[in-house]
């Protein structure tokens, strides 16, 4: 952004400016075709050697390669002077008619990133002259400054950078702002800026050259002050819009520092010449101004160079020694009494540097380019008109601008037209606050929380429900295998059911846990509700509107006017927004008056003086400017009409109460938000997570029913080979004691089984087992459908239930293959046609809610519940 070198002077270091960088663009190509077409082939051919000269002083600006500042100083001077040529002979613009292949892009010397691109001349010249005082302040800060001759140089380098930039400020950067795509750098405001900035340090240079001249106190306190103030000026351009956001804080610390360091260097020079004068009691005034300001600078000091805060401390130094002096002094000997700073009259300043007057730099009237393509005087005197519209404009449109921020300024103080709204009954919100409302109310406000809540408990009591039925499940089945390992003893060879849930267990006491969590964070949830309802309830006024104070009416009138106030005071503001509308339109009429002014073909073709053809055609824009004038004179007038009616109002209605009831209404309303967004956003987060858990809960219980299922089978199966064992009808090959063969006897066997397995057991209860020839058990055959059925547990979160049964029909069950291993766990592992089609690996399932990273923390102590 800026660079700096070193110095022995007081100040030690200063800035520079870097160039602007460009893209790539072929003018060569463009032009020639214009030239072609609009004057004759043979004129093309003859400024051909004109168009590659402007080709290579393009193309030597993009490189930036020159080996010395100087030589870059002419390159840019050079460029300059044919931009100024081909504007008055080349209509570059988006017009069809004109040369609109020519797009010029350059980006922001501050933010890199930031670039601008216009079609037209003016962008490219303000970038150039940019470029250019960038250039001569870095010739100015490559000279020695620990010599005499090298200070005088760079201070002559710096003036040249002031010139440029106050150059750029007063012909180019308006008319590249006008364009589509800009950049602050070339901004009027920027180059105002850079200007003083660059004077600032021609004058520093100056001073020092005075200091070691060794110059008498009062006159370097003049040149310090003027120092000072050119960097005082400086800063007050950086502290304000657009540049206040556009440069880093180490820029506008350096300019501060130089600021105040300059001012306490005057302070301390011009202490000096009173003390030879024996005025003590100022003296002492002024050292101390010095002193504040530079205790207060040192404050806002962060990211500046050390070499000036080092400059700053030794300064501060000098002055409490020539402060504590004079003091001692004027209580030993004068005794005057210390005048208070404020009282004092300004330091006297003289500036010794002024911008160098770049018109005779980079006058292009003497150079040969393009001579004949159009006559030397037509591109003068459009070049002299078109700055003389410029002009006009620039400066009415300004007006136009500050006279409508005045009255949004002005009305705004007055606290109208609202506090006249208010008195109708026509309340309304700011606007950010309007729309916070309506979107509380649109997403149920706080009476919609309850059902909310509702929704919270109903899905806890689902989910609580599912784990419920899922245990009795589970214990259901180890009831009665535990029931047949009793019965049949070392012949019941398959394994026990708590080895083979014991996973299962162990999840569902993971969901329980989490529940319980969550219960604890409904509480929180309900009780803030509960607590915070009344204070919420403000939101679920409609219109919102409706809650706010209203400006009432005094109850007792002395002479019954306030009608009368009201309205003088509602027609006055009707007055003053007719007026801002005929601002718009005068401004309108401008640009529309600018854009239809196309004065070359009078230029021409004029044979007369040029002075009596822009007299005419200037005249055109005398009357839109009388009428500025008046209607900037006619505002101020009601401006100040206005503002005595309102003091009026204001104290019949007690504007004042009104106003800081309305503001405390607002406060409530904004705290009732925060805290409706809080809930809300909490009970979201309960929601999502009983969504999550009943879906990995369902998971947990589709796969317990399988288990029951698959086991019910075996059970079945295993039956019937222990039976037949006991019967002393084995259909075993010997080889194998837990398999049977599937090839079943016929029926009359199968009864033979059943009644002898009743005399061998003739107990009184129910029985595990049922011929083939009846129908199976349902306790045995299937799952009880209270288990297996979502649909049994109503929910406000409805989970779709399975299109697939979630058992086998009995034919399948008895396709079943009948070898088995008894020995072999039965779930997972167990193979059959059940498992083949919807097993699943343990990994696959979704783990539970709260044993994943996000969205809810696995072991927070408060449950989703957040406190905001």
């Amino acid at each position: 952004m800026a660079g700096s070198a070193p110095s022995s002077s007081t100040t030690n270091i200063m800035l520079a400016i870097l160039e602007k960088k460009t893209t790539s663009v072929d003018l060569f190509r463009p032009l020639r075709n214009f030239i072609a077409f609009n004057y004759s082939e043979r004129e093309a051919q003859n400024l051909d050697d004109d168009l590659q000269t402007l080709k290579q002083l393009r193309s030597d600006v993009e490189r930036q390669s020159d080996p010395t500042p100087t030589a870059r100083r002419d390159l840019l001077q050079s460029y300059f002077k044919a931009l100024c040529l081909v504007e008055t002979r080349f209509p570059i613009s988006p017009d069809k008619d004109h040369i609109n292949t020519v797009t010029f892009t350059w980006h922001d010397a501050f933010k890199h990133k930031q670039k601008a691109s216009q079609q037209n001349i003016h962008l490219e010249k303000a970038a150039v002259l940019f470029n250019l005082g960038a250039v001569y302040s870095q010739i100015g800060l490559s000279y020695d400054r620990a010599t005499v001759e090298g200070r005088r140089l760079a201070s002559h380098a710096f003036i040249g950078a002031a010139g440029a930039f106050a150059f750029l400020r007063d012909n180019a950067a308006t008319k590249a702002s006008i364009g589509s795509s800009t950049t602050v750098d070339i901004s009027v405001e920027c180059a105002g800026m850079l200007e003083r900035l660059m004077l600032a340090q021609a004058q520093e240079c100056v001073f020092e050259n005075t200091i070691a001249k060794g110059s008498t106190p009062g006159v370097c306190a003049k040149i310090s002050r003027q120092v000072g103030m050119y960097y005082e000026e400086a800063l007050a351009a950086l502290n304000v819009a657009p540049l206040n956001q556009h440069f880093d804080k180490a820029w506008i610390s350096h300019v501060q520092l130089k600021a105040a360091l300059f001012y306490a260097e005057a302070s301390y020079r011009y202490g000096l010449e009173l003390h030879e004068k024996e005025e003590i009691a100022e003296e002492i005034a002024r050292l101390r101004s010095g002193v504040s300001a530079l205790t207060e600078v040192k404050k806002s000091s962060k990211g500046a160079a050390a070499q000036l805060l080092d400059a700053i401390n030794k300064l501060e130094a000098n002055l409490n020694r020539n402060l504590e002096r004079a003091m001692k002094e004027n209580d030993r000997v004068y005794l005057m009494r210390v005048p208070s700073p404020s009282s004092l009259p300004p330091l006297p300043a003289f500036s010794m540097v002024k911008p160098m007057a770049m018109n005779e730099v980079l006058d292009a009237s003497k150079e040969k380019m393009f001579a004949s393509l159009v006559p030397d005087s037509s591109a003068k005197a459009l070049s002299r008109y078109t700055e003389m519209v410029d002009d006009i404009i620039r400066t009415q449109a300004e007006k136009l601008q500050q006279a409508s921020e005045l009255t949004r300024v002005r009305l705004k103080e007055m606290d109208l037209p609202e506090s006249i709204l208010a008195l109708e009954g026509n309340f309304t919100l700011p606007t950010g606050l309007k729309e916070d409302v309506e979107a509380v109310q649109i997403s149920g406000a706080p009476a919609g929380l309850e059902a909310e809540l509702q929704q919270l408990m109903d899905l806890r009591r689902v989910n609580q429900e599912m784990l419920i039925q899922i245990e009795e499940l589970l214990q259901k089945e180890a009831r009665e295998d535990a029931q047949f390992r009793s019965q049949f003893g070392t012949r019941w060879t398959r394994p026990q059911s708590s080895t083979l849930t014991k996973n299962l267990q162990d999840r569902l006491n993971r969901f329980a846990a989490n529940l319980k969590q969550a219960a604890d964070s409904d509480g929180r949830i309900e009780r803030s509700v509960r607590e915070h309802s009344a204070f919420m309830s403000i939101l679920d006024r409609r219109p919102i509107e409706s809650v706010l104070p209203s400006l009432a009416r005094p109850i007792m009138s002395l002479d019954a006017n306030e009608d009368a106030i009201v309205g003088v005071l509602k027609q006055s503001l009707r007055q003053l927004e007719t007026l801002g509308a005929q601002r718009a339109g005068l401004e309108d009429m401008l640009k529309e008056m600018k854009r239809k002014d196309d004065i070359l073909p009078k230029l021409m073709t004029s044979t007369g003086s040029y002075e009596d053809l822009f007299r005419k055609e200037i005249s055109k824009y005398d009357h839109i400017s009388e009428e500025i004038a008046q209607n900037m004179e006619a505002q101020e007038q009601l401006l100040l009409q206005i503002q005595a009616q309102n003091d009026e109002f204001s104290a019949i209605f007690n504007l004042e109460d009104y106003k800081a009831s309305r503001e405390k209404c607002y406060k409530q309303i904004q705290a009732a938000i925060a805290k409706f967004r809080e809930i809300k956003d909490n009970i979201n987060e309960g929601l999502k997570f009983y969504v999550t858990l009943q879906d990995a809960i369902t998971n947990v219980k589709q796969q317990c029913s399988d288990f029951v299922m698959t086991r019910n089978i075996q059970c079945r199966e295993m039956m019937e080979d222990v039976q037949r064992q006991m019967a002393g009808l084995n259909f075993q090959d010997g080889k194998n004691t837990g398999a049977y063969n599937s090839n079943y006897p016929p029926g009359g066997h199968q009864t033979q089984r059943s009644n002898s397995q009743q005399q061998a057991d003739p107990r009184s209860q129910t029985p595990y087992y049922q011929p083939r020839d009846q129908p199976p058990m349902a306790g045995y055959a299937h799952p009880p459908p209270s288990y297996s059925s979502p649909q049994s547990f109503p929910s406000p979160y409805h989970v779709p239930a399975t299109s697939a049964a979630p058992y086998p029909p009995p034919q399948a069950q008895q396709q079943q293959p009948a070898s088995h291993e008894y020995g072999q766990p039965a779930y997972p592992g167990w193979r059959g046609p059940y498992y083949n089609a919807h097993a699943q690996q343990p990994g696959s399932l979704p783990r539970p809610p709260y044993t994943v990273p996000g969205p809810y923390p696995p072991h927070q102590s408060g449950g989703y519940y957040k406190q905001q």
